[in-house]
């Protein structure tokens, strides 16, 4: 049954990665209501990110190699640091910063307090209708080349509200990117560029603490992990296929309709969420 639940895991993770709908409060419901009947916890969650981002990697190949080719010229001056994709490399950067801060400063929270499930739902409410404003009050008419120090900054920090699970590291930054006039096709596609840092060091991150500080069995001061790295590397296979589609399907929506039916979404999931906790049927 483990493998089987890990794959739905990583099915759900693929499917939900970069919908603003968020993927980490899809994988502690979900895995409530499997066989397991525990959330599968920040390490697994981070650990199959990697694999959505892998195919984010392979989606955005040519702009990443171009980002980082031009960026690396300006160290050396062979570009002016004015050019658009080494601007890009520079803003990445500096938008990378306020998710590793704040991760590592409230890591013990991020991975405990927060991922009640309560919060989770308020989450998914609370921001599913922001998302709505924003697409509704949002100009929509900046680019990309329009990007500045303090939008980079500001994307940054609502990057870093994905810690909160129910959040969604898209939805977040995608929000504000919709909020700063930004187009929906360049808020998204900047949002998964500035997910790269952040969610290949912390799953990197995630799997060194599985091998260097494991829990192992009768301690007192860890839970162990539901699913062993056999199973989860099988859920990150699964996501890293799953997302491949998700990334092309989500680009092309969005160039032609609006958020209205995640936002709609996300306030259904997260009242029906109020009402299994409110009745037990799932744990905080």
């Amino acid at each position: 049954m483990d493998f089987i639940n890990a794959i739905i895991l990583g099915l759900v993770q693929g499917l939900t990665e970069f919908l603003p709908v968020s993927s980490s409060a899809h994988i502690s419901i979900v895995g409530q209501l499997l066989g397991t009947g525990e959330d599968p916890g920040a390490q697994f969650t981070a650990i199959t990110q990697i694999g959505t981002e892998l195919a984010v990697v392979i989606f955005f190949w040519h702009d990443i190699v171009r980002i980082i080719g031009q960026w690396s010229r300006s160290l050396v001056g062979r570009v002016p640091r004015t050019d658009p994709d080494a601007r890009m490399g520079w803003l990445i950067i500096l938008g990378s910063l306020p998710i590793v801060v704040l991760g590592l400063l409230f890591q013990d929270q991020i991975e405990t307090v927060l991922r009640s499930m309560w919060i989770t739902a308020a989450m998914l409410i609370g921001f599913g209708i922001l998302l709505g404003i924003a697409d509704h009050v949002g100009a929509k008419r900046r680019r990309l080349n329009d990007l500045t120090v303090g939008d980079g900054v500001i994307y940054g920090f609502a990057q870093s509200l994905a810690l909160i699970p129910g959040v969604s590291r898209s939805g977040g930054t995608i929000t504000f990117g919709l909020f700063m006039g930004y187009e929906r096709s360049a808020a998204a596609r900047y949002a998964f560029l500035l997910a790269i840092p952040a969610v290949f060091g912390s799953g990197f991150y995630q799997v060194y603490k599985s091998i260097a500080e494991p829990c192992l069995a009768g301690a007192t001061n860890c839970k162990p992990e539901i699913f062993g790295p056999l199973e989860t590397l099988v859920a990150t296979v699964v996501a890293f296929v799953v997302a491949l589609f998700v990334i092309k399907f989500f680009m092309g929506y969005i160039s032609k309709h609006s958020f209205l039916p995640f936002v709609i979404y996300r306030i259904l999931l997260g009242t029906v969420l109020l009402v299994l906790l409110a009745t037990n049927v799932i744990s905080a």
